[in-house]
């Protein structure tokens, strides 16, 4: 184990809105685009699903 350790924190340098996918991305070693793509595919229903996922995930994931 080399001592470092990820966090789950938003993007400050990766962010269009507030973050969240590029923080999401570089926790999990992924491009963000496939995060934004997963939340833009969650609010083609009605919205709602998509939109409070990335509201809950903005107020619970702390800023870099």
């Amino acid at each position: 184990m080399t001592g470092t350790t990820h966090q789950l924190r938003r993007s400050r340098a990766n962010r269009i809105i507030a973050g969240v996918c590029g923080g999401l991305g570089e926790f999990f070693g992924i491009s963000p685009w496939w995060f934004r793509l997963g939340f833009l595919l969650t609010l083609l229903p009605g919205g709602i699903p998509g939109l409070g996922a990335y509201l809950l995930c903005w107020i619970i994931i702390p800023n870099a």
